[in-house]
């Protein structure tokens, strides 16, 4: 284990406050200068709006140390995708793909990608059909998905997130869509590369069983899994079997500790 990757929202933070000890932990990483990132699947606000909460919450962060979906696909953008990407984002998140040269709505302009984030409200049949459109050119482009959440719960209820528009553009064009966020690999495999390090030489910290755990297994990462947050005991039951399981965040410098002592030891 070389460095580390924090899950934010039920790991070190919930709500609007810090998770007892976790402010102990990010100090203990910092003194021992271990490389580590925040990983989140954040899509409806850039990462300096993420910076900025958590300083609120006397965690201290660089846009630079954030992954997030938008973030790892523009990394993936830069290398992979040539041409315009037409981009169905919040307002707020266009600015992670600010150095990518854009589609500007011209029906006859061919694109290269067409990214689908977290519209909410501002999808229509006319917003879902122009992204549909943009992916039966030829060449067929790039889908891209912001995650594949399903739904989430809102102030007035629960509302549609990006996984059903996706799916509804997969369906109507044969396309497979190349998905950033928790639990893809290809998440993971920006955030390492992010950190210059292969896979395996990370650890991943998480409360959800699937998203952090099992993502992060399946991209080769070790993963632990915190009893804060959405953790719930049934968790322990399922075919993922977390690397360790902690009772929070702060008792992580115990237990990497530990276990370098037990790599020495071998």
């Amino acid at each position: 284990m070389k460095a580390i990757l924090f899950d934010l929202d039920g790991v070190l933070y919930q709500g609007n406050e810090a998770i007892p000890g976790a402010l102990h932990t990010l100090h203990w990483v910092r003194e021992l200068d271990i490389p580590h990132c925040f990983v989140t699947n954040t899509t409806s606000k850039p990462r300096s709006d993420i910076v900025k909460k958590l300083a609120r919450l006397g965690i201290t962060a660089t846009v630079d140390r954030i992954i997030s979906p938008p973030r790892a696909a523009a990394h993936w953008l830069r290398t992979h995708s040539q041409g315009p990407v037409a981009l169905f984002v919040p307002e707020a998140t266009r600015v992670e793909f600010a150095d990518l040269p854009q589609w500007d709505d011209d029906i006859h302009q061919p694109v290269s990608a067409v990214v689908v984030g977290d519209l909410g409200t501002e999808w229509s049949f006319a917003r879902l059909n122009q992204a549909f459109t943009c992916l039966m050119r030829d060449p067929r482009p790039v889908l891209i998905a912001l995650g594949m959440t399903r739904y989430w719960k809102a102030p007035g209820g629960l509302q549609l997130d990006t996984g059903p528009f996706v799916a509804a553009l997969e369906y109507a064009t044969g396309l497979t869509p190349r998905v950033f966020g928790k639990p893809a690999p290809a998440f993971f495999q920006v955030a390492a590369a992010s950190l210059g390090l292969d896979a395996g030489e990370l650890l991943m910290i998480g409360d959800d069983i699937h998203g952090d755990v099992g993502g992060a297994q399946e991209a080769g990462l070790r993963a632990v899994l915190v009893k804060t947050g959405k953790f719930r005991p049934e968790d322990l039951q399922g075919k993922v079997r977390p690397d360790a399981v902690l009772e929070s965040v702060a008792e992580l410098p115990a237990w990497w500790e530990k276990e370098l002592q037990g790599q020495a030891g071998h």
